[in-house]
């Protein structure tokens, strides 16, 4: 539409045909686009001030390529032109701008953004009903008070995923992340119902089965139907919807992908527990899987109670037939997870869930348990009881259930290697990497990798076959940090946490972290001066590596690490590998590798870029 007003051009066309010289003077000096401020007094022109011009990570990508093909720059600076956060908004679901503009008063809540992305759905607030609906052809939202293993068939089903509690490194966002589905954590203002089936904010509320909307990049939640749609570079990589040459978006994507291959030195691998998953990281250039979560394959409900069976059991042989039902489950599950990784690493983390995770939390689920145990229900609440702890995120998880169970460690060793035998004879390369998790002394990992060395060789002397494998260990705990020298003789590789190392060093629950943190870091009240505000965190250490107390306990760790073994392989499979800045630390650190979820590659891999440059 034609602006009623006249232009410059007309109505000064001198001082518009200066201002159009010096613009274009700015921009080939700048080699940029210029946000240029300037005033006319008298008919006389003055240049005030210029700056580079800010822009979406769409305008980012395509001005950085449209001026590497005029060969205004060159690759190096093509790559600084975009920076790797503004990949996010490339890769997600989108809401339509002005569509959620026009709702806003339906605007409930906003948390934490923990899976970046747009979704909407019928609300479903338990993961029966999401399955319900999935069936049904309905699309959904999975609304929890907080996420627990038992809800993943609920997020697989749904489009997207709303809790209550939490904080970015909680178990739905974790999951979410790691399938590419939007997802809110965090919103305390909510209020969930279980009972009246109501989910509701200070002037909202909505049932079961109402439209809901969530905004996964910002954290805003809508009580009301927003429409979204794919980006066009997932439409090409993962769904097929488009081939390459029919979205311009993905190939100036591309271009930018293959500039940060050719400059990084730094590896991006992902953290993935399917196949599905693991090949939308293949295709997005993923160099191996840096974490494979073996606790995230139970999660269908008679693997699940085989689980509970496990834990449960309070007989030796009842123990040991429940164990070996899950081993063809576990083999199974890695036979096509090498398949999709033919020719990479695959880095399988050994059980590490804290046990509250895997217990039944409904009555449903303790009859279901009971009869399959063929146990009173009184007793199966026993047995419970006596296995709840105070603080199970610090508690009977990680190695210490291989040390206390080493039936179990000798299963999940066995699956592997009987896996990647099974692989090898299809003609595929496998290269399997053990990991075990949460150790804290040398003694522990001592003592597992003895169980898999010697379950490894019952395996060669049963297949007579043997392929190489290597074990390591997740360096969590600050004193496997401080004690990395010991503890890397017997680890091949160090693989950080940093979910947990980060919880363990500042002394804050993950999941519970959404309560305060964002206060650290927007500042509270500062005593000392009125009216100022003291920020206690520059940044939420669960979104960005804490350089000063978690990157030095890393840094300590790899020092220390390579002073005793200097082939060392190390890396990070924290959520921190998909944050542009920590990606930086980690490429001074030295590391050999970030691992990231799935959707996160393209991001650790164009920051890896920067860090390189």
């Amino acid at each position: 539409m034609k602006s009623p007003l006249t232009s410059l051009e007309e109505l000064m066309p001198e001082v518009y045909g200066e201002l159009y010289d010096i613009v274009k003077q700015l921009e080939r000096h700048y080699a940029d686009m210029q946000d240029i401020e300037f005033t006319i007094e008298d008919g006389k022109l003055y240049m005030l001030q210029t700056r580079t011009g800010k822009r979406t990570g769409f305008a980012a990508v395509r001005m950085a390529v449209e001026m590497l093909e005029e060969g205004l720059i060159d690759d190096k600076s093509a790559l600084k032109r975009v920076q790797p956060a503004q990949l996010v908004q490339l890769l997600a679901p989108i809401f339509d701008e002005k569509a959620k503009k026009a709702a806003g008063n339906f605007l409930a809540a906003k948390g934490l953004a923990a899976g970046p992305g747009a979704a909407c759905g019928k609300a479903a607030f338990s993961t029966e009903k999401a399955l319900q609906m999935h069936q049904q052809g309905i699309h959904s939202i999975l609304v929890r008070g907080e996420a627990n293993p038992d809800d993943f068939p609920g997020m697989v089903a749904a489009e997207g995923v709303l809790t209550i509690h939490g904080g970015g490194t909680s178990h739905a966002a974790v999951v979410a992340r790691g399938m590419g589905k939007p997802c809110v954590v965090g919103c305390e203002s909510l209020r969930l119902n279980e009972v009246t089936k109501i989910l509701s904010s200070q002037n909202l509320r909505i049932k079961e089965g109402d439209p809901i909307a969530i905004d996964g990049t910002t954290g805003e939640v809508f009580f009301c139907d927003l429409p979204a749609s794919l980006s066009e570079i997932v439409q090409v990589i993962v769904s097929k919807a488009k081939a390459p040459g029919e979205s311009a978006v993905f190939g100036r994507f591309k271009t930018i992908m293959d500039l940060a291959d050719k400059y990084r030195v730094l590896r991006v691998r992902t953290n993935a527990d399917t196949p599905q998953d693991s090949q939308v990281a293949r295709a997005f250039g993923a160099e191996g899987i840096g974490l494979c979560r073996t606790e995230h394959m139970f999660m269908e409900p008679q693997r699940l109670n085989d689980v509970r069976c496990m834990f449960f059991s309070t007989h030796p042989d009842e123990r040991k037939r429940a164990i070996d039902r899950l081993l063809p489950h576990q083999k199974g599950d890695f036979i096509a997870i090498f398949r999709v990784m033919d020719g990479l690493p695959v880095t399988i983390r050994l059980l590490d869930p804290p046990l509250h995770e895997f217990m039944p939390h409904t009555k449903e689920e303790m009859d279901a348990l009971a009869a399959m145990m063929g146990v009173s229900l009184e007793k199966l609440s026993e047995i419970r009881a006596s296995m709840q702890e105070q603080n199970p995120m610090l508690g009977h998880r990680g190695c210490r259930l291989g040390v206390t169970l080493p039936e179990l460690t000798e299963m999940q060793t066995r699956a592997i290697l009987e896996a990647a035998i099974e692989a090898t004879e299809e003609g595929i390369v496998v290269i399997p990497e053990i990991m075990v998790p949460l150790v804290s002394t040398h003694e522990e990992l001592l003592h597992q990798k003895a169980l898999i060395n010697l379950t490894a060789a019952r395996v060669f002397a049963e297949q007579k076959v043997t392929i190489p494998y290597s074990v390591g260990t997740m360096i969590e705990l600050p004193r496997a940090a401080l004690t990395a020298d010991e503890i890397a003789e017997s680890a091949e590789f160090f693989s950080f946490g940093t979910n947990d190392l980060t919880q363990t060093s500042f002394g804050i629950s993950r999941d519970d972290s959404a309560k305060f943190v964002p206060a650290y870091v927007k500042g509270v009240p500062d005593p000392r001066r009125p009216g100022e505000l003291l920020h206690l965190y520059s940044d939420d250490p669960f979104q960005v590596i804490d350089r000063k107390g978690v990157g030095q306990l890393m840094q300590i760790a790899i020092s220390r690490g390579r002073a005793t073994r200097p082939s060392l392989k190390c890396g990070i499979c924290g959520e921190h590998g998909g944050d542009p800045r920590s990606v930086h630390f980690c490429a001074e650190l030295g590391l050999d590798y970030v691992s990231c979820s799935p959707y996160r590659v393209p991001i650790a891999k164009l920051a890896a870029a920067w860090a390189a440059l």
